[in-house]
């Protein structure tokens, strides 16, 4: 078998893989079309549909922290029906409790609510059904191989490509030529001369919704038996999903399909250069040198950004029945009084907190550290980046390499560590100059995989699948880290010591983005964030805003990243992966992602933090349940509460000022008029 034969039988053997991004991204593109959301959690509902199938097929339910429970295996066909009865239920749930109470809401929004989705997914399943990954049950027959090029490729593969090419044109002919998906096409470019036509837009939207989920609920049941039924590699399967959908700008089923197929086979001819030869990048790892990780996750970002960059940056448009409001962002007021009763509460409860609560504490104002920056980037200029933790994992590697290779320390390494994550921060924000929104979710969502599996995954610049080792700080000679002499009251670790130093940081901060926000730049912010052709013709140089923004939030996540790597004596790349940044995403918006003090709330029900903590002390829940109650609480407050609880507060505390006003003013008219 010559080369040439070998690439091709990769190729062929790539198509099981292709068929599900192909059927994820046909499921993207349904969404889109009939109700204008982006749903990053298409694989969350792939998943759903073979974790229900292999319980039925099995017999088989629970088994995480739930208690397992036993029943009579189901045969193939009426498993699938059941499945698929589910999903319909699930997507009639999703549209009617997630989506269509944001008929109103921006396209960020939606995202985000699409966001919650997948959060409550993942955690319902690992909670169910715990974090061992299942032998799904096959569907196609896996026995029967067919050779071809030298080899041989098994026939579930081509039958999967077969059924998703299928799909892709009995959907093209549904939307083209039926009545159905021309009213389909009709309100997704203009809902009020639909809806004047005697078409009704939500029910269009739930009927796209279901079809959707079917879509890439069935793709998720064939194709779990060729990839791996796991709660977090079926959902990662959007990212490429999403550059296919890119290709197709959201409406074609063809092209989706057919770049879906693609790079599946590119990612099976990846795997055949990166076997060992002499003339590909290796990795010195301590085992020896194998292949560099994260190949194909860096070759899907690229992909991504060519999307962007040749089929367009923007979406294409859709006609809106109702105007979309944004978030309010109050001007912060008495920064003085309000930072001295932080910092005096804060320290005072580091030092006569016990152990375990200081540390959760210390956790607590981490995570409220991290989402300060999503405060200057998605509060204030409208943007959503996923790739801020990647930033911050940056950093911690920077200081690690620092210490261990070069012998800098405190406070040196930490400055350098901040600079490689604002110089990135300000690489990312070149794609932001084309892009915005909802575009910019994506890339960076991209870009987030590929820098924790390509990065951080990569002996010689990360930590491969360890942890890189942190000295703690040290000053003069005394320490600044968790093992600082001074023990606290209870004389246990973490110090409050380092808690007083991250209590600084914050402060300080807070303190500059509070006077960013009362600025000419903060209005320029917002001015941008409501609309940037606007703000460009009023003489608001949009560029320079956006690397402003980008450059804070990049120096704020980069410090975020030194003091993580200072409170763990290590860094993980998994505490700065993508599903960290869509966590933290979630819970910075239910605090309220427009204002500093949200942080702080947002800091509370962080993983680890204080609410998770005191769950599972009290109570002997994990922190699974904080990722459920993170996902849920992010949809409710999107519908009920768009501020967060941070905004909620404000509100009240206006109206408070309001009612009090007017008493004090009735007794002066009334006074006047007598």
């Amino acid at each position: 078998m010559n080369e040439l034969q070998q690439i091709l039988l990769f190729a062929m053997l790539g198509l099981g893989v292709g068929a599900l991004i192909a059927g994820i991204a046909l499921g993207v593109v349904l969404f889109y079309r009939g109700s204008g959301v982006i749903n990053i959690a298409t694989g969350a509902i792939a998943m759903l549909a073979g974790f229900t199938y292999w319980s039925l097929r099995t017999g088989t339910f629970g088994g995480g922290e739930l208690h397992e429970v036993h029943f009579s295996p189901m045969s193939t066909a009426p498993a699938l029906v059941l499945t698929f009865g589910v999903i319909v239920l699930f997507a009639v749930a999703m549209e009617l409790l997630a989506f269509r109470p944001l008929q109103a809401a921006s396209p960020l929004a939606k995202l985000a609510a699409s966001l919650g989705v997948l959060l409550t997914l993942q955690a319902t399943m690992l909670l169910l059904f715990g974090d061992t990954p299942k032998p799904q049950p096959p569907v196609l027959p896996q026995n029967h191989q067919i050779e071809m090029l030298g080899g041989s490729v098994g026939l579930d593969r081509i039958l999967l490509a077969v059924i998703v090419i299928v799909a892709a044109v009995a959907l093209a002919a549904l939307y083209r030529w039926s009545r159905f998906g021309l009213a389909t096409r009709a309100a997704s470019e203009d809902e009020v001369s639909a809806m004047l036509a005697g078409l009704s837009p939500s029910w269009l939207s739930m009927a796209n919704t279901i079809l959707a989920c079917l879509v890439a609920g069935g793709l998720g049941v064939l194709a779990s038996s060729i990839t791996t039924l796991y709660w977090q590699t079926l959902p990662l399967y959007v990212v490429p999903a999403l550059a296919a959908a890119l290709f197709a700008r959201f409406t074609s089923f063809g092209i989706a399909c057919g770049v879906g197929l693609l790079l599946g086979t590119c990612q099976s001819v990846l795997l055949y250069y990166l076997a060992p030869k002499p003339w590909f990048p290796t990795d010195h790892t301590p085992s020896g040198n194998f292949a560099l990780p994260g190949v194909w996750d860096l070759f899907v970002f690229i992909v991504i950004v060519i999307a962007m960059f040749w089929r367009g940056a923007s979406l294409p448009g859709r006609g809106e029945l109702i105007e979309k409001r944004l978030p309010l962002v109050p001007r912060p007021t008495r920064l003085g009084l309000n930072a001295t009763i932080g910092t005096l509460a804060g320290a005072l409860l580091l030092i006569v907190l016990p152990w375990n609560w200081r540390q959760a504490l210390i956790v607590s104002l981490l995570a409220a550290l991290m989402c300060l920056s999503y405060v200057v980037l998605t509060g204030f200029v409208g943007q959503i980046s996923v790739v801020q933790p990647a930033l911050a994992g940056v950093a911690g590697y920077a200081v690690s390499h620092m210490a261990a290779d070069y012998g800098i320390g405190f406070p040196l390494a930490p400055l350098i560590g901040i600079a490689f994550a604002t110089v990135l921060g300000l690489l990312v924000a070149v794609s932001a100059l084309r892009v915005r929104g909802v575009s910019l979710a994506v890339v960076t969502l991209a870009a987030a995989v590929a820098i924790e599996r390509f990065g951080f995954g990569n002996y010689r610049w990360g930590g491969g699948s360890g942890a890189s080792p942190v000295p703690p700080p040290k000053l003069g000679g005394f320490s600044l880290g968790p093992d600082s002499s001074w023990k606290g009251l209870d004389g246990l670790t973490p110090s409050p010591v380092f808690g007083f130093f991250l209590l600084a940081v914050i402060v300080l901060l807070c303190l500059l983005i509070a006077r960013v926000r009362r600025s000419s730049v903060g209005r320029q912010m917002l001015a941008v964030r409501s609309n940037e052709r606007a703000a460009a013709a009023a003489g608001v140089n949009v560029t320079v805003v956006k690397l402003t923004a980008f450059g804070l939030s990049a120096f704020i996540a980069g410090m975020s990243g030194v003091m993580y790597s200072y409170q763990a004596g290590g860094v993980n790349a998994t505490r700065f992966g993508a599903w960290a940044a869509l966590g933290l995403i979630a819970i910075a918006y239910v605090g309220g992602v427009t204002m500093i003090s949200g942080t702080f709330f947002a800091g509370m029900i962080a993983t680890y933090a204080l609410m998770p903590y005191a769950l599972d002390h009290w109570f002997g829940l994990s922190g699974v349940w904080a990722l459920l109650f993170a996902g849920l609480a992010l949809i409710v407050t999107l519908i009920l509460n768009p501020e967060g609880i941070a905004g909620a507060n404000y509100k009240k505390a206006q109206q408070r000022r309001a009612r009090k006003t007017a008493r004090a003013a009735t007794p002066v008219s009334e006074a006047g008029v007598s």
